[in-house]
């Protein structure tokens, strides 16, 4: 088993970008930082061991947030052409939110890796996540109230989370390999790298998550265990799924209309397992609600009302859910009256709050 500090060798690469080479091009996120510096020096290696490699498109988001940050970038496009990579800078402009700035500055990042995937003729882009990324969105996520989905934590491939009409995914070939091997494995080649100060700024959660995992170590709560805590529960999480997808089949097989009516069975939806009965329900929201995703707490509230109430009439993220007897349906809660203007004017509607949950991204029944 390879030592904390051991460089990442040839055959490990090979195998952490198995099946890569299949694929017509690669587009590699590189911020000049030590685990991008490392995914580019390992995938121009890799690149260079294949009789018939993909292209490759190294790609530096700026986002303009400090003051170094477009000596770094052009650092990077320097290191990129001495891997022998084409290179593209590509810069975060307009004004920056007050609030929310990391969340925003992810978005903005990935909406750029996209839209230079799609110049490129390329449908993947890798990023360096590595281990210690893994476990600290598994308590970020926790400490947020995420559901089994989140905790989950980061999947080795996804579709890039922005909103586009193509099909655009983000591999993480790294998931599994620790920080402290990537820098061993620059070192080892003498390659140098920047520090993100922001990644150690106390003014953001995973920069204080961070700094405490020295201590949860200690405890024997290491990145190791909650990678391996995600990995089991992504396992469970499939199993969950196949099993709600199967129950979907049993209680409402037809073809569920855009803006419903699904109806169910009550007296077999109740008889579902909780978590995949919350699920089927989530699911039947989200495809017949307009309102984005459905916030798991509120799904558990209106869950729990179902099991025990025999009449009830609610919405949710932009549907209706009616319990009559021996009938549950959800549909497209009706638009509401008045102007666009006064409904904004009103602000406290409950599509304005699910709106505020979407923008600050906690509690996501999809998280």
């Amino acid at each position: 088993m390879p030592i904390a500090d051991e460089p990442v060798r040839d055959d490990e690469a090979d195998a952490l970008f198995r099946g890569l080479e299949d694929l017509g091009g690669l587009v590699i996120a590189a911020s000049g930082g030590p685990d991008s510096t490392a995914l580019l020096l390992l995938a121009a290696r890799w690149a260079k061991r294949l009789k018939k490699p993909p292209k490759i498109l190294a790609v530096t988001v700026d986002h303009g947030l400090r003051p170094e940050s477009s000596a770094e970038a052009a650092v990077v496009r320097r290191l990129a052409r001495h891997f022998g990579l084409p290179h593209r800078i590509l810069r975060w402009r307009g004004a920056k939110p007050k609030t929310g700035l990391q969340e925003a500055a992810r978005l903005a990042r990935y909406g750029l890796l996209m839209e230079a995937a799609a110049r490129a003729r390329c449908a993947h882009v890798l990023t360096a996540h590595t281990l210690d990324d893994q476990a600290e969105t598994v308590l970020l996520r926790l400490a947020r109230g995420s559901g089994l989905t989140g905790l989950a934590g980061m999947a080795a491939a996804s579709l890039l989370p922005v909103n586009t009409g193509g099909r655009t995914f983000i591999v993480r070939p790294l998931l599994r390999i620790p920080k402290s091997r990537l820098i061993a494995t620059l070192r080892a080649a003498d390659v140098a790298y920047a520090e993100d100060p922001s990644n150690c700024d106390p003014r953001f959660a995973r920069a204080r998550l961070r700094g405490l995992m020295p201590i949860l170590a200690r405890e024997g709560l290491d990145v190791h265990g909650l990678a391996r805590l995600a990995l089991r529960l992504r396992r469970a999480e499939a199993a969950i799924e196949f099993s709600v997808q199967a129950a979907r089949e049993a209680l409402a097989p037809a073809a569920w209309p855009q803006r419903g009516p699904i109806v169910f069975d009550s007296e077999r939806f109740r008889a579902l397992p909780a978590e995949i009965g919350l699920r089927l329900l989530g699911r039947a929201i989200g495809h017949t609600g307009d309102e984005g995703p459905v916030e798991l707490g509120k799904l558990e509230v209106l869950y729990e009302a179902i099991q025990t109430e025999p009449r009830l009439r609610r919405t949710l993220a932009g549907a209706v859910v009616s319990l009559s007897g021996a009938t549950l349906i959800v549909e497209r809660a009706p638009a509401r009256r008045g102007s666009a203007q006064e409904r904004v004017s009103s602000g406290r509607a409950a599509g304005g709050r699910n709106a505020a949950i979407r923008q600050n991204g906690k509690g996501h029944f999809a998280k």
